[in-house]
C-alpha cells in the first residue's frame, strides 16, 4: 500500500477508513492506505471516516466515540 504522513488522513475529507478489532475487542479507526497492525483486523470499511463512525455507533452502542 502507498504510505503517507498517519496524521494526514485525519484531516483529508476524501480519506478511506477501516474500523479494527482487537482480540481484547478494542476497536480503532484506521486509514485504508496503511497496513494493519499485528493484533488487529478490518470490520467494516473501507468507507468514509462518518460511515466508519456511524458502523461502530449502530453496532456497538456501548461504546463511546471520541469526538
Amino acid at each position: 500500500m502507498r504510505q503517507r504522513p498517519l496524521m494526514a488522513a485525519w484531516d483529508d475529507a476524501g480519506a478511506q477508513f477501516q474500523v479494527l478489532r482487537n482480540v481484547h475487542r478494542e476497536y480503532s479507526l484506521w486509514p485504508d492506505f496503511a497496513d494493519i497492525p499485528k493484533g488487529w483486523e478490518s470490520v467494516f470499511g473501507p468507507a468514509s471516516k462518518r460511515d466508519c463512525r456511524a458502523y461502530l455507533a449502530r453496532e456497538h452502542p456501548e461504546r463511546e466515540l471520541e469526538p
